[in-house]
């Protein structure tokens, strides 16, 4: 059984959905006991990153999630989730998870992609993965494959090894990281059509290592 995490912070309906299309069980939980006692565990999320986190402290889900991964549980950190395990995000100066060593950090408002054309922040749509490093959760996947955005920070790793994929938004920036049990996406592979759901496939058959 897969638990996805519910700590009030995104649409948990569509990751269940695309479980369920993939003939595989998925429960939508914020009970600590069912995400401790899952095969693996999503942890979705949209929106503010330290309205996450002080949701995530008072339903007492932050301690949850450390045990998870302390526990070598495989875990899939989705969008807002793939910045909150993370040391810090720069977004209203928030302390994240600490499972992964490295910040969340914001889009400058005035950039431009090589040929000079400016990028609107949030970066919202379409883009393609470069797979930097061979990874389960991303067998299957061709490189450059397609995948949906919408976000205004990215994450930054501290260390290089953990960055599995990388996208481009201006520049090159990590989209999957991996991490012992760990892994996590930038993207939502939930709506992300035939790559998100190899994804998601691969995800629920990974042993975490």
């Amino acid at each position: 059984m897969i638990a996805i995490v519910d700590y009030e912070a995104g649409n948990l309906t569509s990751v269940w959905r695309a479980f369920t299309a993939l003939g595989v069980p998925a429960v939508i939980t914020g009970k600590g006991e069912e995400i401790l006692a899952a095969d693996r565990v999503v942890f979705p999320g949209q929106g503010h990153a330290g309205a996450g986190m002080a949701s995530l402290s008072r339903l007492g889900l932050d301690e949850v999630l450390r045990t998870v991964f302390r526990r070598g549980i495989p875990l899939l950190g989705i969008c807002l989730g793939a910045q909150i395990v993370l040391d810090h995000s720069e977004e209203s100066d928030t302390a994240c998870l600490g499972l992964l060593a490295g910040k969340a950090l914001r889009f400058p408002e005035n950039h431009s992609d090589a040929q000079g054309r400016r990028l609107k922040v949030p970066h919202m749509g379409w883009n393609d993965l470069k797979i930097r490093q061979v990874h389960p959760v991303l067998e299957g996947i061709p490189d450059w494959a397609q995948f949906y955005f919408v976000h205004s920070y990215y994450p930054e790793p501290e260390q290089e090894r953990h960055t599995v994929a990388q996208s481009s938004f201006g520049f090159a920036f990590a989209s999957v990281l991996a991490y012992e049990n760990l892994v996590a996406t930038q993207f939502h592979p939930e709506k992300s059509g035939r790559p998100g759901l190899r994804l998601l496939a691969n995800f629920a058959s990974w042993s975490g290592k």
